[in-house]
């Protein structure tokens, strides 16, 4: 069983930056690639990024590449999201998850966590 709680997030104006992270409990986690999406309001939800259960190797969407960036430190249980130069179309509630089952099915998930971003 694995736990993710969400922190971060919040109000942002445009170009500005913010970090999610994602903590996991259970030894589980440290084994487990783990993922990041998000879902604005009318939309489906959409891929954001994601790292292997070691953080050697991670994966962006096209969409963020070059502002967002994803990190772990498994000594800390805790995946991060890293959001630079935010744009006011990044604004969506954003969910890390854990044990990838597919490439958009995951067995666990955070509880979601908003990110606005003002023009």
């Amino acid at each position: 069983q694995v736990q993710l709680v969400q922190s971060g997030g919040g109000l942002v104006q445009a170009g500005g930056s913010l970090r999610l992270s994602c903590a996991g409990s259970g030894q589980s986690f440290s084994t487990s690639a783990v993922g990041w999406f998000r879902q604005a309001p009318g939309k489906e939800r959409e891929f954001v990024a994601r790292i292997t259960s070691t953080g050697a190797s991670s994966s962006i969407a096209d969409s963020v590449k070059g502002r967002f960036a994803i990190s772990r430190d498994n000594a800390k249980n805790t995946v991060y999201l890293q959001m630079n130069n935010l744009k006011p179309e990044d604004t969506a509630v954003y969910y890390c998850a854990a044990q990838r089952i597919s490439p958009s099915e995951y067995k666990y998930w955070g509880q979601g966590t908003q990110v606005t971003v003002s023009s």
